[in-house]
This record gives C-alpha cells, structure tokens and sequence, in this order.
C-alpha cells in the first residue's frame, strides 16, 4: 500500500513538472517593455528593441509560418493540434501565458506583438523537469525581478533577487530546444552546447549573446564593468554569422596539362559557434559550399561536389528536386506537387539535417516532423574536408586558373520563401566565408 501511495505521489509531481502554464495569468500581469525602457533601462530597452526576442511574435516569417501554415495544420491534424497554442509558449509568452490562442494578428498591436519581452525573462525563476525545453519555465510574474546580480542600489519600481540561472544555457534551452508532437528533437541548440567542447569549458550562451561591456544596468544604477549587454546577436545578424566557417581550398598539383585530373580540397572550420552550424530552425535554414575555378580567358567552371558514399548523402548535396509536399495540409491542396528542395546550384554541398514528416517526406514545418535524415552540420570546433575533381577539358586556356571557394548561408530556402511570399531579406543570401587558390595550365 505505501509502495502505491509513494508512485502516486511520484506520478503526481512528474505531472506538475511539465504541466502547461496555459491561461494561468493575464496580460496584466506582466509590465510592458516601454514600461521597463523608458524610465529605468533605457539601454537595455534600446537593445532589446533591434534584437529578434523584441520581434519573435511579428516577424514576418513567423508570422507567415504561424498564420498560414501552423494554426490551420493544428485545425486540421489531432497529432499537432497542441502547435496552435505551443507556438506562442517562446514566440510570445504573455499571449501564451493568457490564454490567448490564437493571438491577433501582429497588425493588431495587441499585447502579444511584446513577443519576448524584459518582464518575461525577468520573471522565470527556473524550469519543471529534468531538461530545459518547450517552455517549460516557471513564471512568477509580480513586483520580484530575477536578475545575475543583485546591485547596490534598491529599485524603487520592484524588488530584486540575484538567480544564477538567469545566466545558464539551461535558461536559454527552455526555448532553443523544441520537442514536435511526434517526440523528434526539431530544436537543439542547448542540446548541442551541452555536448561539445564549450560547455566543458564553462563559457554559456550569454558569453557570446550577451557580451559584457562597462555600462549601468539602470539610469540610477551603479556602473559595472561586466554588464551583460541585451543584443541577443545571432542567426539574424549578417555579421554575427559572416566568418563562422573559415574555409580554405588547395589543389594536389600546381601545374597541369589539358586533359588531366587535378583534385582540390576545402577544409571548413566552424571557429566561432559553441553549437552546430546551422543550428535553431534547421529545417529552414540552409549553408552550402560552391566551389568554382576560372581560367585565365574568364570562363567559368563550377565544380560539383564528390560524393563520400554515407547514408543519406543525397540530401546533403544539391539537386533538382521537389519537397515540402506537408506544406499542402494547411493549404488545403492535397495535391501540392511540393517547390525545389534545395535551389542552390546543383552539384553544391549542403550542410544540413533533414526533417521528416509522418509520411518520410522531407519537411519544412518542425511540429509536423517524425525523424530525421543524416546530421551533416559541421559542430563547433570542428573541421570538414570536401573534396572536387577537375577533369580539365582540353580547350581550357592557357595559364593561371583561379579556384574560389565560398561558402553561403539562408535563414529561409528561397523556394519556400517565394512560394509563401516572404519578405526577400529572409532569403537573403549571406557569404559567410571565401578562398582562393590557383593552378597554371600549360600547353
């Protein structure tokens, strides 16, 4: 009989553990940015107004992917029907928190349009479980504001409490890792800190997301010289992604003849994230390697890829094909033939992981994604080696030839994002990184 009381009361707390925070509060409870921002934390406020956690809920891709394809999936399919309400658990809390589901629309200006706001972050005092994911945060919104530090000077807006999770990964992981309906991990960018070699050194999401700078953390404040800056720079920031993959190509001879073979190699180096690259909205996001040689009368020969035989290659290489078919469930098309899966040039090397619907059809919509293809991002501190063979053709010209390697990122496939009508600086395609080498033809 104790044997029975003691697994009830287990089962009992495991539930309250993950239990939903859905509709506990309302919006009044939680202060407005502007509230925060125009009299205390000025900096802070401005920051946060040019960062992705200000526009979470009304950027337009995610407005796109919410309105236009989640919240009509979730009406139509029991098995994600909970992404109706989920979304909004990080894309906009206090909508998420106040039962509001769907939100208004972001042209509305209600309240969700706060999206991630200061009172949001400042108000988690920790998560329920044993792994921070899906907003599994504990919220006490209220006059206490959880902070890194206590400082030296009473708020005479709210009280402070110093919480050291604040400045955790495992604080940012409630969000930036995501379980589907299905159970397959569609965000893991905690998940992938945790297991490489930055996390073994102690450096934490913040140290790169929220550099410190000498500054005051309120206009009444003291000044300190670590102060945790509110930039929250990443995917979105061109030059936060410019030179994250250092890439350098060679050839395996110098001087050829019309007719050989001659064999470059890139090597890629992933020298600046402490997670994979790319990483967050994997099923989105593209990077890709090109690599082509010009000779010395200008003309341009692009250089596919060679294949390395691994299972689930063909989908880390470009090629002219159709995807994202599930996109049809929401646009009531049972018929849709799908766009181009990858449309980059063919031949490319993609560093991407797959996600796959229930039906093992390549998918760009991660509540709607069962399992996975081949894993083929390149980790931090890692280093991939692609090769390209040239077979040189026999009318090439004389003299130098100029071998360029460049390596590019998306934050959207530009076939998706034509498709759904989004905005052009979502597909807007970013060099990350680029070298040269060279090989002299003679006669």
């Amino acid at each position: 009989m104790n044997k029975l009381i003691v697994l009830l009361l287990f089962t009992i707390v495991c539930y309250s553990q993950t239990a939903s925070q859905l509709g506990d509060f309302k919006y009044e409870d939680f202060e407005t940015p502007q509230y925060c921002g125009t009299s205390c934390h000025t900096d802070f406020y401005q920051q946060w107004k040019q960062a992705m956690m200000s526009q979470a809920y009304t950027h337009h891709w995610d407005e796109i992917e919410y309105f236009k394809l989640a919240v009509p999936h979730a009406e139509k399919d029991k098995n994600v029907e909970e992404v109706k309400a989920g979304c909004n658990g990080c894309h906009s809390p206090i909508a998420y928190l106040a039962g509001d589901v769907p939100p208004p629309l972001p042209s509305a200006n209600s309240r969700a349009n706060e999206s991630v706001s200061c009172d949001v972050c400042h108000t988690i005092t920790g998560f329920a479980g044993d792994t921070p994911y899906n907003f599994n945060y504990i919220m006490k919104p209220g006059k206490v504001k959880n902070s890194t530090r206590k400082g030296e000077i009473q708020s005479p807006a709210h009280e402070i409490v110093k919480n050291e999770f604040l400045g955790t990964g495992d604080f940012c992981g409630i969000c930036h890792n995501e379980k589907s309906p299905y159970g397959a991990w569609v965000k893991s960018t905690h998940l992938e800190w945790k297991e490489g070699p930055y996390y073994e050194q102690g450096v934490q999401c913040q140290d790169c997301h929220m550099t410190k700078g000498e500054m005051k953390s309120a206009s009444m404040g003291a000044t300190y010289k670590d102060t945790k800056l509110h930039l929250f720079h990443g995917a979105h920031d061109d030059w936060k992604v410019k030179g994250t993959i250092e890439v350098r190509i060679h050839p395996d001879i110098r001087e050829v003849e019309p007719g050989e073979v001659i064999k470059l190699t890139a090597a890629l180096f992933n020298q600046k994230t402490g997670h994979k690259f790319p990483t967050g909205s994997v099923e989105d996001r593209i990077v890709w390697l090109h690599v082509e040689a010009k000779d010395s009368n200008g003309k341009i020969y692009h250089l596919p890829v060679d294949q390395k035989g691994f299972e689930g290659e063909e989908y880390t290489i470009a090629a002219d094909v159709l995807a994202y078919q599930d996109m049809g469930i929401a646009l009531d098309d049972p018929n849709f033939k799908g766009v181009q899966r990858d449309a980059v040039p063919v031949g490319d090397r993609i560093f991407r992981k797959p996600y796959f619907d229930p039906q093992g059809r390549m998918t760009i919509q991660q509540w709607n994604t069962k399992s996975f293809g081949v894993d083929y991002r390149i980790g931090p501190k890692e280093t991939k080696l692609e090769t390209f063979t040239f077979n040189l053709p026999f009318d090439i010209a004389e003299g130098k030839v100029e071998v360029t390697a460049a390596v590019y990122y998306q934050k959207l496939i530009t076939s998706v994002g034509e498709f759904l009508e989004v905005p052009k600086d979502e597909m807007e395609t970013i060099k990350v990184g680029e070298h040269k080498t060279e090989f002299t033809v003679f006669y």
